[in-house]
């Protein structure tokens, strides 16, 4: 009786103050639900994490060794997984990076290639940036994974040691140049010898992960794996 209750109190909250999608922000979404049943839907998913090889992976030959790679959603310019994630890292809605995080979760446990990931890492932010921005965004989506994976995440392994300009507008080779020597490994000791899942919001040239995956494979014995919300196009 109570839950029949609550699911009626939902339903007229939703009609005096609509529950607006955060992909589309058009469709109102269903209580307690981030998108609404349309941009379920069409969320460009990848399903990168049922392939060895994929477009994430290939960003990374030749430039640092990674067991696996996969992204959630193909981030294009104006799509739905932009605006979701933009909610996230521009609206403060830390909630986004969490529920995907969890979902991601679910999929990347049933995937082969994710076997045996044993600690989860966030790309750090500086903490003028962090300051700022009151949270780091792919520590959100780091604590969603761990949620539904069961595997412990931990955000003081790696630190960032400069504070960069944004990257977005940046080539491939400015965003290089940006983060050389921008990281630093913190904790060896907390990766040494284990299978580690690097993590971050958005893959567009690899030049952060790739800064960060140099970083934690100085440790001993590291497997490198590597996960993100979105994969853009370049």
């Amino acid at each position: 009786m109570m839950k029949v209750f609550q699911t009626l109190s939902g339903d007229l909250l939703s009609l005096f103050f609509p529950h607006l999608c955060l992909a589309c922000c058009r469709q109102n979404a269903p209580a307690r639900e981030l998108l609404c049943l349309s941009c379920q839907l069409k969320l460009p998913c990848t399903h990168f994490h049922q392939e060895a090889e994929n477009d994430f992976t290939q960003r990374f030959w030749g430039r640092v060794p990674i067991s696996s790679g996969a992204a959630l959603y193909h981030f294009i310019k104006g799509g739905r997984a932009q605006k979701l994630i933009h909610q996230l890292k521009y609206a403060g809605k830390q909630r986004v990076g969490r529920e995907l995080g969890r979902h991601y979760g679910r999929q990347l446990s049933q995937s082969p290639h994710f076997e045996g990931v044993e600690l989860i890492v966030p790309v750090p932010l500086h903490p003028r940036k962090r300051h700022s921005r009151g949270f780091n965004q792919s520590a959100c989506f780091a604590a969603g994974l761990s949620e539904s994976m069961g595997v412990p995440w931990r955000e003081e392994v790696l630190i960032r040691n400069s504070y960069t300009v944004t990257q977005t507008k940046k080539s491939r080779l400015e965003r290089m140049e940006n983060v050389l020597n921008a990281f630093q490994l913190a904790r060896p000791e907390l990766v040494r010898n284990r299978h580690v899942l690097l993590v971050d919001d958005v893959l567009t040239t690899g030049a952060t992960l790739e800064a960060c995956g140099g970083c934690l494979l100085k440790a001993e014995k590291v497997k490198l794996s590597m996960a993100t919300i979105g994969i853009a196009q370049i």
